[in-house]
């Protein structure tokens, strides 16, 4: 078993101030990224449908001057985001079909996912929730009475996932809170939290954070959200490693995106050097078709080949599961 000793990890700034500085501003931005300047009308109107967000310690890692940076392309607004003839849809995952009450989904056996905030610290271009109901779908807010009677009622549930959104975008005295009211329901084992967090804004991972991780009863398992590994610098992988310290299990769930990481050479080096920070690959999903996003996608037969060309490099430890969501179904569909 994984020991839990939370170590002291301390930034020059604090999170929320990092969080406070990022960049919102798509002049800026390329600005900063030395960029052309006949990318701005198309990145603003773009923004004008969803909100750019940029963290400065996302920013230092992508290439300036470089159009076809693959950072770049998760976070640069872009013409095709304003297509008329996009084919992609508002909610390709079937969320809202799915919700029981206002903010929890329960698609799956055994487990049940908060939408605890719509709140993120960087706004990926290819975002499946973009289109999400947040403000009327907070179940840790005006409906927490609701969720945690859900919760309490349905005891075949043992697993408990917070999304969003990112749930690190909260305060930990908020998670921390939440987390030991469903401490109290024994049927619940398992905590899982899908993040981008400690990926995109690094000083997220600071003493409060290790503290009440480190303090749960829960078996507590992270699921990072890294596409590519240059998104995995010095101080990504010192922040691994104190999640690490806390007792957590990490792993790792992509998607497959055009121009970003599809490519043989990329997947292996990112599951490569995921495993050397000790975070285990676990899911390459296909693309959600999400409205605005479709420039992104990849046919199915294409990556169904890359993934065949991973498995004769690499371990199997190491080769993602493959894997689509499709509204309806009882689990993710092997692909």
């Amino acid at each position: 078993m994984i020991s839990k000793t939370a170590q002291s990890w301390q930034h020059p700034v604090s999170w929320q101030t990092a969080l406070a500085q990022a960049i919102r501003d798509p002049a800026e931005l390329l600005q900063r990224l030395s960029l052309p300047l006949d990318l701005l009308p198309a990145a603003q109107a773009a923004a004008r449908l969803f909100p750019l967000r940029v963290p400065h310690s996302y920013l230092q890692r992508i290439q300036p001057g470089d159009p076809d940076d693959p950072l770049l392309r998760q976070v640069l607004p872009l013409a095709e985001e304003c297509a008329l003839t996009d084919e992609g849809v508002a909610d390709p995952v079937g969320d809202l079909n799915a919700m029981a009450s206002p903010g929890l989904l329960h698609k799956y056996h055994g487990r049940a996912l908060l939408v605890t905030t719509g709140a993120c610290a960087i706004h990926c271009r290819y975002c499946f929730r973009r289109h999400f109901p947040y403000a009327s779908s907070n179940p840790l807010h005006q409906h927490r009475e609701a969720t945690l009677a859900y919760l309490r009622e349905h005891t075949q549930l043992n697993e408990l996932i917070l999304s969003g959104g990112d749930p690190l975008s909260l305060p930990d005295s908020q998670l921390a809170a939440w987390v030991r009211e469903c401490e109290s329901l024994p049927h619940l084992q398992i905590l899982r939290l899908h993040t981008r967090l400690p990926v995109v804004l690094p000083e997220r991972v600071d003493d409060a954070l290790c503290q009440w991780l480190s303090a749960t009863r829960f078996r507590t398992v992270i699921v990072l959200h890294i596409n590519h590994p240059r998104e995995i610098d010095t101080t990504v992988g010192r922040a691994i490693q104190a999640l690490r310290d806390s007792g957590v299990t990490l792993l790792n769930q992509s998607v497959l995106l055009r121009g970003v990481n599809d490519s043989v050479a990329t997947l292996a080096e990112l599951s490569q050097t995921l495993f050397a920070h000790g975070v285990l690959p676990y899911y390459l999903h296909q693309f959600d078709p999400v409205q605005g996003a479709m420039h992104f996608a990849v046919p199915l037969g294409e990556g169904q080949a890359m993934v065949a060309a991973l498995r004769t490099r690499l371990p199997g430890y190491l080769v993602p599961k493959y894997v689509q969501e499709i509204p309806g179904m009882a689990a993710k569909y092997p692909v």
